[in-house]
C-alpha cells in the first residue's frame, strides 16, 4: 500500500501513567519508597537480556549482575570498549556546585527543559538533574581520573546553555575515561558469573509472545549463525541514529536496527525528527568521505568563533584585523556569547555562511580562534585542557590550531528521538525497557552539551535498576523454547531478510545506496526543512528504497563474516526511519530545538514555537500510513516562553 508523502493517521492518546504526582523533588524518592521489589532469591531465577554495552548498557548490566539477576549482554563491537560512548569528549554535567557559582538541581532543571525548547517531561528531567549528582560520586569511587583544580576538589568547566560552571571532564577523554570505569563494573559481574558477554552479535529482531517482550534474535558477525535468546525482560541501550544522515560524528558501525525492529514488533517511536546539530565539527572535505569529527564543545570556553565581517573576503585569519571580524555569537547572544546551545549556534552558523561569509572550502566553515586565550592563560595551560583535541585537529586537517583558528561547521551528532518510554523506562511492548540514547524521555527538541553521558549513567546505573523490578516481580514469567511458533515466526523473519539481500545481486553498492540517502536526509531534513522539501523527501526515499531492493549488490554468503551484509540490513531499516523522519518533521510545523521549519520563524530567524498547537511528544506506531499517538505535556513548574540567550 502506497500513501500519500506525509499522509498519518490519528490515533488514540498516550499518556505517561508511571510518574508520580506531588511536589517535583519528590517523586523520584516516593517512586524508589514505594516500587515493588523482587527479594534476592528470586532474583537469581530472572534472566535479563542487555543490547549494548556503552554508558547506558555496561552500567545497566553491570548494576543488574550485582543485583543478582542473570544478565547476558550483548554488542555487535569486538569489546564493550569499543562502545561509541568512547568518542565523548567534552564531559559530563551535575549540578555539585562544587564551583559556588549559584547551580543547584533546580537550576540544571530549567537550563535542560528550556535547552530542550519545552519539548520534555518535567518529571523525567527533574529526576536527571538530582540523580546527576550521585553519578559523579560513583564514578570517583571507580576511579574515574576527573580533573581537579587546586584545592583538590573536582574541577568543572562551562558548556552551552548555561551560566554556571557544571561540567565535569577528564581532559578531552570524558567518554572514554567513564566507559573505562562501566567497562571494569561490567567485567567483575563477569567474573563473577552474574553477566554473561556476547561480542561480535547483532540483535535483528525483537520476540514478542502474548504481548510481552520475551527474548531477541541474533546473528553472530563472525559464523553468521543466527540464533535466539529468551529472557524475563529485554533492555534496549542500542544508541542513536544519526547515521541516517551518512555524514554525521557517529562511529560508522551506529544505527537504528535494534530501535527500529523493535518499532515494527509493536513499540512507538517518539519525535523521530528532533536531530542534533553540533556546531563544533570539522568541515566536510570531499564527495566521498565516510563520517565527520567532532571537536569537543569544550572549546567554546575558552575558542572564540568569528568569520570576515564583509562577504568574500579570503585573506587568510592572521591577515584581517579585529575591526574587520563578526564575532557573531557574542554579538547576537551577549549573555551567553560562545557559549549557546548547540541548536542556536548551529542555525546561526549556517546564517553567515548562506551570507557568503564563510571561509575555507567552499565556504562552508566558521573559525574557532584560540589566540586571546593562548596570550591570556599560555600555551601550557591551553595544552592541559585541550590538547588531545588540538593534536587530534591537526592530524586530521593538517593545520596547527595553536597557529591558526580551528575551521569548523555544524553537523549530525545526537538524536533526541527514539523509543517511547514512561517515567520507568518501559516501551510500549511489556518487558521491553530502553535506555541512553535508544529512548527519546530526557531532553526535548535539543540536548545540551555535556548531558548524553549524564542521562546514559543515569538511567543505568539508578534508574532502571530501581524501575525494572516492578516488572519482573511478576516474574519469572513461563518458559519459553526456541520451538515456540512466536520465536520460530522471529528468527525465520530474520533469516528470510538475510537470504533476500544476499541473493538480490544487482550493481549497486550498499554504501553508495547510503551516501546518497544521506544526501537526501541532509538536503530536506537537516539544520531547516521545508514543507515542499520534505514531501519531495518522502518521495525520493521511496524510490531509492524500490531502487534498494532491486539493485543492492552484497558479495560474499550469510555464513562468514560479511560486512556488506551488516550494512544492508542497517541501510534498510535506515530507509524506513528517514521516511518516519520526514512525516514527523512535516507534521509539526512549528519551529523548535533542532527542529526548524523555515515557515516558522521569528523575524531575527530565531525558532517560533507553536505551544497551542505542538505542546506534546508524538509517538508513532509502525502502520501503513504511519499512526500518531500524541502524549501531551504538562508544564507546573516552567513556563514555556520564548527562548533567550541575549
Amino acid at each position: 500500500m502506497t500513501t500519500n508523502p506525509g499522509e498519518f493517521v490519528l490515533g488514540e492518546p498516550i499518556a505517561d501513567t508511571a510518574a508520580p504526582d506531588g511536589p517535583l523533588a519528590e517523586r523520584w524518592t516516593r517512586r524508589r519508597s514505594t516500587g515493588r521489589l523482587v527479594n534476592p532469591a528470586n532474583r537469581r531465577r530472572l534472566d535479563v537480556i542487555v543490547v549494548g554495552s556503552g554508558l547506558a548498557g555496561g552500567s545497566a548490566a553491570a548494576t543488574l549482575g550485582e543485583l543478582g539477576y542473570r544478565v547476558r549482554c550483548y554488542c555487535y563491537q569486538d569489546s564493550p570498549r569499543r562502545a561509541h560512548s568512547i568518542a565523548a569528549q567534552g564531559g559530563i554535567n551535575a549540578a555539585k556546585n562544587y564551583r559556588n557559582d549559584g547551580d543547584s538541581v533546580e537550576r540544571l532543571f530549567h537550563d535542560t527543559i528550556k535547552g530542550g525548547d519545552f519539548r520534555s517531561r518535567e518529571s523525567n528531567v527533574y529526576r536527571l538533574a538530582e540523580v546527576s549528582v550521585e553519578i559523579i560520586d560513583q564514578c570517583v569511587a571507580q576511579g574515574v581520573p576527573f580533573a581537579r583544580e587546586y584545592g583538590g576538589l573536582l574541577d568543572t568547566r562551562s558548556f552551552g546553555g548555561a551560566q554556571v560552571s557544571r561540567t565535569f571532564y577528564a581532559r578531552g577523554q570524558t567518554g572514554q575515561q567513564l566507559l573505562l570505569g562501566a567497562y571494569q563494573a561490567l567485567e567483575r559481574q563477569v567474573n563473577a558469573g552474574t553477566v554473561t558477554m556476547h561480542t561480535r552479535h547483532e540483535m535483528l529482531d525483537l520476540i514478542v509472545v502474548d504481548g510481552r517482550a520475551r527474548g531477541i534474535v541474533v546473528r553472530d558477525l563472525e559464523t553468521g549463525a543466527v540464533t535466539v535468546d529468551l529472557a524475563d525482560a529485554v533492555v534496549l541501550a542500542s544508541g542513536g541514529y544519526g547515521n541516517v544522515f551518512h555524514l554525521s560524528t557517529n562511529a560508522k558501525g551506529c544505527n537504528v536496527t535494534a530501535s527500529w525492529r523493535a518499532h515494527r514488533r509493536g513499540a512507538l517511536f517518539a519525535n523521530p525528527a528532533f536531530t542534533q546539530i553540533h556546531p563544533t565539527c570539522i568541515p566536510v572535505s570531499g564527495d566521498h568521505q565516510s563520517k565527520l569529527t567532532l571537536m569537543s564543545e569544550s572549546l567554546r570556553n575558552d575558542g572564540r568563533v568569528w568569520v570576515p565581517a564583509e562577504a568574500g573576503d579570503t585573506r587568510a585569519p592572521g591577515d584581517i584585523p579585529e575591526d574587520e571580524r563578526d564575532y557573531f555569537l557574542e554579538r547576537r547572544y551577549p549573555a551567553y556569547g560562545n557559549l549557546v546551545p548547540r541548536d542556536i549556534a548551529s542555525r546561526a552558523t549556517k546564517a553567515v555562511c548562506d551570507d557568503g561569509r564563510g571561509v575555507g572550502p567552499g565556504g562552508r566553515g566558521v573559525y574557532l580562534d584560540f589566540a586571546d586565550a593562548l596570550e591570556r592563560l599560555g600555551r601550557a595551560t591551553v595544552e592541559a585542557r585541550y590538547g588531545n583535541l588540538f593534536e587530534m585537529y591537526e592530524r586530521i586537517t593538517g593545520d596547527d590550531p595553536y597557529q591558526t583558528p580551528m575551521r569548523i561547521y555544524p553537523a549530525v551528532h545526537y538524536t533526541m528521538g527514539g523509543l517511547w518510554v514512561d517515567y520507568d523506562l518501559r516501551s510500549t511492548i511489556p518487558g521491553l525497557f530502553v535506555i541512553g540514547e535508544a529512548n527519546f524521555s530526557d531532553h526535548g527538541a535539543n540536548r545540551l552539551g555535556a548531558s548524553a553521558l549524564m542521562q546514559g549513567l543515569a538511567d543505568g546505573y539508578f534508574v532502571l535498576p530501581n524501575t525494572i523490578g516492578a516488572y519482573l516481580a511478576d516474574g519469572p514469567f513461563p518458559k519459553l523454547t526456541p520451538k515456540h511458533p512466536d520465536v520460530v515466526e522471529a528468527r525465520t523473519a530474520v533469516t528470510d531478510q538475510v537470504r533476500r539481500l544476499l541473493t538480490i545481486d544487482g550493481d549497486r553498492s550498499v554504501d553508495s545506496f547510503h551516501r546518497e540517502l544521506g544526501r537526501i536526509m541532509w538536503e530536506y531534513c537537516g539544520m531547516e526543512r521545508t514543507d515542499a522539501g520534505l514531501r519531495k523527501a518522502i518521495e525520493l526515499i521511496r524510490s531509492l528504497r524500490e531502487e534498494f531492493w532491486a539493485r543492492v549488490k552484497v558479495p560474499g554468503t550469510g555464513a562468514e563474516l560479511n560486512q556488506s551484509l551488516e550494512r544492508a540490513g542497517r541501510v534498510a531499516d535506515f530507509f524506513e526511519l528517514a521516511e518516519l523522519m520526514c512525516v514527523d518533521a512535516l507534521h509539526r510545523t512549528e519551529s523548535c530545538g533542532g527542529h526548524f521549519r523555515a515557515e516558522s520563524q521569528t523575524p531575527d530567524g530565531e525558532a517560533l514555537r507553536d505551544d497551542e498547537h505542538f505542546s506534546y511528544v508524538a509517538a508513532w506506531e509502525h502502520a501503513t500510513p504511519p499512526v500518531l499517538h500524541k502524549e501531551e505535556l504538562a508544564f507546573e513548574y516552567e513556563t514555556p516562553s520564548q527562548r533567550s540567550y541575549s
